[in-house]
């Protein structure tokens, strides 16, 4: 499951480049934020906590998608395991 679909069209308005990925497969960590729909100093705070797995790409700080979706899974069993039948 991808949480970023493809864009249409790129930012800068010109044709797609054909070595570009069609699924991102890193985000930055702003783009990540944006995807959780959370601010950006909260995902800094959770990858800094290692709640959220980020690797770096030399100097660079990227956070894998798989990274989020596994964070969000993750959430969502601790919310099923505290809830009251």
């Amino acid at each position: 499951m991808s949480l970023i679909p493809p864009p249409d069209v790129p930012p800068n308005g010109s044709e797609p480049d054909d070595d570009r990925p069609a699924v991102e497969l890193v985000l930055t960590i702003e783009e990540a934020a944006r995807c959780l729909r959370i601010g950006r100093t909260l995902m800094y705070a959770l990858v800094t906590s290692g709640e959220v797995e980020s690797i770096c790409i030399g100097r660079l700080r990227r956070v894998p998608v798989d990274a989020l979706t596994a964070y969000l899974e993750r959430l969502r069993a601790g919310a099923a395991g505290s809830e009251v039948a």
